[in-house]
């Protein structure tokens, strides 16, 4: 049995160049995916950048914001974003902590993922077309639910 520890005790400086406010933990890499486990702080912030793998950022407590290209919007917890491959992203606080998953895939399962350290990779690949994304539609107000129908939507 192989246990990983993560959370606090366990994080160390994460991210590309120009993040701050930013520690993480590797939870699993190899050629077929990587998954580490963020923790922002006030004012934390990804620096916008660009990655050649398919990217799931699932805020697990707290929230702040996520950007994909040009489009931006707050995130909660109990809430994801997919980050397309070769799309600019990332992701920021403003007076709130957040903690995330990531779980970052190749596009192509013969190429193995290639972030090492935390920093994320850029690669062109010419004779693929690089996926488009966009932030999922808000859920309506969480307050207007039903609550005797079980899961919230």
């Amino acid at each position: 049995m192989d246990i990983r520890r993560f959370g606090p005790g366990h994080r160390r400086p994460e991210g590309p160049p120009g993040t701050t406010g930013l520690t993480g933990q590797v939870l699993w890499s190899d050629p077929s995916g990587h998954v580490s486990e963020l923790a922002f702080s006030r004012q934390g912030m990804i620096a916008p950048h660009v990655n050649p793998h398919t990217t799931l950022f699932v805020v697990v407590s707290g929230g702040g914001w996520v950007q994909v290209g040009d489009e931006r919007s707050r995130i909660n917890h109990g809430e994801a974003v997919v980050w397309p491959a070769g799309v600019a992203h990332g992701a920021w606080t403003d007076g709130t902590e957040m903690r995330a998953i990531v779980v970052e895939l190749p596009d192509r399962p013969d190429e193995p993922a290639s972030v090492v350290e935390g920093s994320a990779v850029e690669t062109t690949t010419p004779d693929v077309e690089p996926a488009r994304g966009t932030l999922a539609e808000r859920l309506p107000d969480p307050g207007a639910r039903d609550e005797t129908t079980g899961e919230p939507w």
